[in-house]
């Protein structure tokens, strides 16, 4: 299980279209991490939902600020390896940081993952 590390609202200012297209970058990445035998996952596919179930209105709300990154960092802890993708993103770069912190695996580009098929 490798999860996908890469800017969600890093330079978008906040536009939802320009978040969508960072999740979409990142869903992408997990089919073809899925494609070659991983099982790819974001924190965005678990922390999204229960935003909006949680009733927040938006990034960076108190509710934001109290699931989005705690719920990566915990699907984090069961993953075996990181895929760093994408520009700036100071919340990606916590996620490799705290991968190697855990010993596990940081892959700075999909050419390096090994194919697991």
């Amino acid at each position: 299980m490798i999860l996908v590390a890469g800017p969600y609202r890093s330079g978008t200012g906040d536009d939802p279209a320009r978040m969508a297209a960072n999740v979409a970058a990142m869903n992408e990445t997990a089919l073809a991490l899925f494609r070659a035998g991983h099982l790819g996952v974001t924190g965005e596919a678990l922390a999204l939902p229960l935003l909006e179930t949680a009733g927040s209105t938006g990034p960076g709300d108190s509710l934001y600020e109290e699931i989005f990154h705690p719920v990566a960092e915990q699907l984090l802890a069961r993953c075996d390896a990181v895929l760093r993708i994408g520009g700036p993103s100071e919340g990606a770069d916590r996620m490799v940081a705290h991968a190697r912190a855990l010993g596990k695996r940081v892959y700075l580009s999909a050419a390096e993952v090994p194919d697991a098929r």
